[in-house]
C-alpha cells in the first residue's frame, strides 16, 4: 500500500490509561474493519514507568473502516478515559519546514511552492516617505552627549 493510502486508513487515538495494551486497543476497534497493525509508541525518556506515551496508531486495511472508527470512537469512554480518535496525519520530514537543518529556501517543497512568488510589496523610491536619516546631522559622535 502506498505512503499516502496508508496515512488515510490509519487513525490516531489519543487520550489512553497508561494500564492500556495494544491488543485491547486491537479488541476495541476490530468491529470497524480489518486492522493491519497497531502501534503504541514508547516514551523517550527510560526511566518511566509508564509502557506508552498515551496514544496509539491504528491501521485499518481501508480507508473507509477507519473513518467508521473515528465517527464512532471519538469521544467515547476507554478504561475510564474519554478517547480522541482522528485521521492519522503523516510525519513531517526532518529535512523539511522548520526545525530541519537546511535553509527554508534550499527545500525543494519550498521552492515549488513559492517559485515566481513576490514576497513583499513593491514601493517607488519616490513614495518611501521622510528620509529615516533627517535630522541626525549632529549625532557624529557616539556616547553621551559632553556636559
Amino acid at each position: 500500500m502506498a505512503d499516502a493510502a496508508r496515512w488515510k486508513a490509519t487513525v490516531h487515538v489519543g487520550g489512553l490509561a497508561a494500564m492500556v495494551t495494544s491488543s485491547q486497543v486491537l479488541d476495541a476497534f476490530i468491529p470497524f474493519g480489518e486492522i493491519v497493525d497497531v502501534q503504541m509508541p514508547k516514551p523517550d525518556s527510560r526511566d518511566s514507568e509508564s509502557a506508552h506515551r498515551g496514544f496509539a496508531y491504528v491501521e485499518f486495511e481501508d480507508a473507509e473502516d477507519a473513518k467508521e472508527a473515528i465517527d464512532n470512537m471519538n469521544q467515547s469512554e476507554f478504561f475510564g478515559r474519554i478517547l480522541k480518535v482522528s485521521q492519522a496525519r503523516a510525519p513531517k520530514s526532518a529535512e523539511e519546514g522548520l526545525g530541519s537543518k537546511k535553509a527554508l529556501w534550499e527545500q525543494e517543497g519550498w521552492l515549488a511552492e513559492h517559485a515566481g512568488e513576490q514576497v513583499g510589496p513593491e514601493m517607488p523610491v519616490d513614495s518611501a516617505g521622510p528620509d529615516p536619516m533627517q535630522g541626525l546631522e549632529g549625532l557624529d559622535v557616539a556616547g553621551p552627549k559632553p556636559a
